[in-house]
């Protein structure tokens, strides 16, 4: 898979490559493989309602300075999250809706970049508000008591 990437980012055909839902052990396994250091990125479910990889692996991807792509920071399908009254008190304080701010909270450290699903140019509008917003210790603190780890 690896020597494959590389082929096709040689040929010019690929700029970067990354893996999807790749676990510590997935991660310390590629990075055994020649070349496997070149990955670019692991695309990870990620979110308010779904903190799993706050465990080991977000740690070990800021430590090997590895970013993450978040996959449904929004929640997903029947999450409720965007109707979870602690964001909305958050987002109500800012002046944006609350997708902004569960997608702000996924950015914070640098390292992670989120993918969210839009559905019409009013929700490509609404996830913009992200890029601009600013959480404050307040605002984090809010959401993990509404969002436990």
């Amino acid at each position: 898979m690896v020597s494959t990437f590389e082929e096709l980012k040689a040929a010019g055909r690929i700029r970067r490559w990354g893996v999807s839902n790749f676990r510590v052990g997935d991660m310390e396994d590629l990075l055994r493989v020649p070349a496997g250091d070149r990955c670019a990125i692991n695309q990870v479910e990620y979110s308010l309602g779904n903190r799993h990889i706050e465990r080991d692996l977000l740690p070990w991807c800021l430590q090997h300075k590895l970013p993450i792509m978040a996959y449904s920071p929004l929640g997903g399908d029947g999450s409720g999250l965007l109707r979870n009254a602690g964001l909305a008190n958050v987002a109500g304080t800012k002046g944006v809706p609350p997708s902004a701010v569960a997608l702000a909270w996924t950015m914070p450290s640098g390292i992670a970049v989120s993918i969210p699903e839009s559905g019409s140019v009013e929700h490509v509008k609404q996830n913009a508000a992200a890029l601009g917003l600013e959480l404050l210790e307040q605002d984090l603190e809010a959401l993990d008591r509404a969002f436990p780890a």
